[in-house]
């Protein structure tokens, strides 16, 4: 087993989540600055379309990584639902009735809403510290939500289609989940492709106006790096350590977002702000300070996704051993031993 698995089990997820939360992060204020004047569908089409071409780029080679098979559409449908409509257009309806560092700081509760859908769904194991995280979270959002209500109705009204957004896709991210062990690009590609098309059909029947040609360039760049780059490094941790915490690693997104905002302009703090971000910013460094590990068991396991020979669960032969990252269809015997673990693929056991 290597160092990486005795000691930092979750290190490589960790910074996947990173990568995906300042991509994400980013996009938000600049979604704002772009998308004004814009129909909310209109916005979330540009935004996915340029995902699906980002996806489209990033499909690997099938000795690589697990292709999506037909079995996966109904989940990719409810995925696209959730996550490629309902959470872009309520984000981007409630961008232009609050302000930029308020609605980012409210995508923190993204996490709270993936762990619990997590621990319900998968049975992710969540102890003291995790809910104590998770109540913070909770704390600085209802922090959020006086301090819009008292700037008046419309801005809490915007804030609460954010809220929307956030629930939409924490229930994206946990039912992802069952398919961080595919080709990311391919689930890029598709997810983003059915949101396109969807709210692009949508934005048409309600006869949203059209866009000029600058701020269509911009929308898809955004999208092409905020929405697709973005979740594939955000299948690929949830692949290294589970959706719960791969949630709680982007939840510095809003953090970054709301930077974003200020240095764009917004001036919208304020004392409860600052408290909100603060409970908030405290509840994710609790949950990534989490330390997990006993003795547990391995059943008898079948199943195909990317891995390598130096991570302690992948015994298995090859003539001859391949170099680096593969892919096929391979068996874990049953085992039982100890050392820290995160709920990745091999560790969904209950608590």
């Amino acid at each position: 087993m290597t160092l990486r698995q005795l000691k930092m089990p979750a290190l490589q997820g960790g910074l996947l989540a990173l990568a995906a939360a300042a991509l994400f992060g980013i996009s938000t204020p600049l979604v704002q600055y772009f998308g004004a004047g814009l129909g909310a569908f209109t916005t979330a089409a540009l935004l996915y379309a340029g995902a699906a071409v980002i996806g489209a780029f990033l499909r690997q080679r099938v000795e690589r990584e697990a292709r999506l098979v037909r079995t996966d559409l109904p989940r990719l449908a409810v995925i696209a639902a959730f996550g490629a409509v309902l959470g872009p257009v309520a984000l981007a309806w409630g961008l232009q009735r609050t302000s930029g560092a308020g609605a980012s700081l409210m995508l923190t509760l993204e996490a709270l809403f993936t762990a619990v859908l997590a621990w319900q769904l998968y049975r992710e194991s969540m102890d003291g510290r995790v809910w104590t995280a998770m109540l913070l979270l909770l704390a600085g959002g209802m922090l959020l939500i006086v301090d819009q209500g008292m700037s008046g109705g419309n801005q809490l009204w915007g804030l609460f289609a954010v809220l929307l957004a956030t629930a939409a896709w924490g229930l994206d991210n946990t039912l992802s989940r069952a398919l961080a062990e595919r080709d990311p690009g391919q689930v890029v590609l598709a997810k983003a492709a059915l949101g396109a098309a969807a709210t692009t059909t949508l934005a048409v029947i309600f006869g949203e106006p059209m866009p000029s040609i600058m701020t269509v360039m911009a929308l898809l760049a955004v999208g092409a790096t905020g929405y697709g780059l973005s979740l594939r490094f955000y299948l690929l941790a949830q692949r290294a350590f589970g959706a719960a915490r791969t949630g709680s690693v982007f939840a510095f997104a809003p953090f970054i977002g709301a930077a974003v905002a200020i240095a764009l302009g917004d001036r919208s703090f304020s004392v409860l702000l600052l408290a909100g971000a603060a409970l908030m910013a405290i509840g994710v460094l609790l949950h990534l300070a989490e330390s997990h590990g006993h003795e547990h068991a391995h059943e008898l396991l079948e199943h195909e996704h990317a891995h390598t020979h130096d991570d302690g669960h992948h015994d298995h032969s090859h003539d001859p051993m391949p170099a680096g990252s593969h892919s096929h269809w391979h068996r874990h015997m049953p085992i039982l031993h100890t050392h820290p673990h995160v709920p990745d693929a091999h560790h969904t056991h209950r608590h």
